[in-house]
Order: C-alpha cells, then sequence, then structure tokens
C-alpha cells in the first residue's frame, strides 16, 4: 500500500467514524475463506458494513476522528492488537446480536470493543450486555406501548360499561310496560 493510498484510507475511515455513532471492533482472525464470506453476507443482509483493516491505519483515523467530532477513543486503543475488523452499524445492538447468533456455529468473532452514543465497552465479556442494549425503534416503540396502554384501558372499560348500562336501561324500560 503506497503512502497515498493509506492517506486516502485513513481519510475514508476517519469520516466514517465521524458520520457513525455505532461501530465494533473485532476479532475475526482464523475464520477461513468460506466461513469470513458466510459472516460477511449476514453483515450485508442487516445493514452492518463490515471492513478489515490495519490496526495502525484504524488508529490514526480514529485520531483524526476524534479531533473533529470532539470524541475520545483512546480506550480502543488498547484493543488495537492482532487482526481487527470493524463493523459499522445505525442499529447499536446489530453487530452484538450477529456475532452471537454467528458464534453458535463458530468460535470467532471476538468481540474487542463497541463504541456506541459516545459509551465504550470492551472486552468479549461485554457482548451480553451489548445484545441486551435497546435500539432507538425498540425505545420508541416501548414508549408507545406505554402512552398507548391507559388510553385502551379507559377505552375498553367504556365500551364493556356502555354495554352493561344500555342493558340495565332496555331491562327497566320493559319492566316498566
Amino acid at each position: 500500500m503506497t503512502k497515498a493510498e493509506k492517506t486516502l484510507a485513513i481519510e475514508e475511515l476517519s469520516m466514517k467514524f465521524a458520520d457513525s455513532n455505532s461501530f465494533y471492533l473485532t476479532d475475526c482472525s482464523e475464520l477461513n475463506v468460506e466461513t469470513i464470506n458466510n459472516l460477511r453476507r449476514k453483515c450485508f443482509e442487516q445493514g452492518i458494513k463490515l471492513k478489515v483493516v490495519k490496526n495502525t491505519l484504524i488508529r490514526k483515523a480514529l485520531e483524526k476522528a476524534a479531533e473533529s467530532n470532539n470524541e475520545n477513543y483512546e480506550d480502543l486503543y488498547t484493543v488495537l492488537k492482532g487482526a481487527s475488523a470493524l463493523m459499522f452499524t445505525e442499529t447499536g445492538n446489530a453487530p452484538a446480536k450477529l456475532i452471537k447468533n454467528f458464534r453458535e456455529e463458530n468460535d470467532k468473532p471476538l468481540l474487542k470493543a463497541a463504541f456506541i452514543e459516545s459509551e465504550v465497552y470492551l472486552g468479549d465479556d461485554q457482548l451480553e450486555s451489548l445484545v441486551n442494549i435497546k435500539s432507538k425503534e425498540e425505545l420508541i416503540g416501548d414508549v408507545i406501548l406505554i402512552l398507548q396502554s391507559p388510553i385502551k384501558n379507559l377505552i375498553g372499560s367504556l365500551q364493556s360499561g356502555g354495554s352493561t348500562i344500555s342493558g340495565l336501561l332496555k331491562a327497566l324500560e320493559e319492566r316498566a310496560n
């Protein structure tokens, strides 16, 4: 890779880091070609961009992105050892769910770190926590359900109470005749 290609790669990666509020650093080493292609296919199907990049380029891109968006990526530098693959996503928990499902049949990928909404999660032991994080869409759905519940109960009560009252009035009317 020439110096110009490296500079271009760093620039592209730093823009990707600056634009993304969720990304994962994983270890996909020792996966054979068929398995890594299967992982790439699953990532594509779920809207996750998987990219294998050298650690030095990742670090330089993170440093450059930190300057432009005032984020602190320093905790991530410690995991930049060995082979690294990046997973970029719009939904914070999607890669964690994909990794967990993929590891039912494979030993890897291992989670090195995740950056979600300015929070850093280090180590593979954080995978279960990341799986359980609710996405923005899930949280909005929960709020809507909470808001709808009292209204549904009120309407249900009025509808059932209304039929009881009308039945009672009809019975009283029939007795009077």
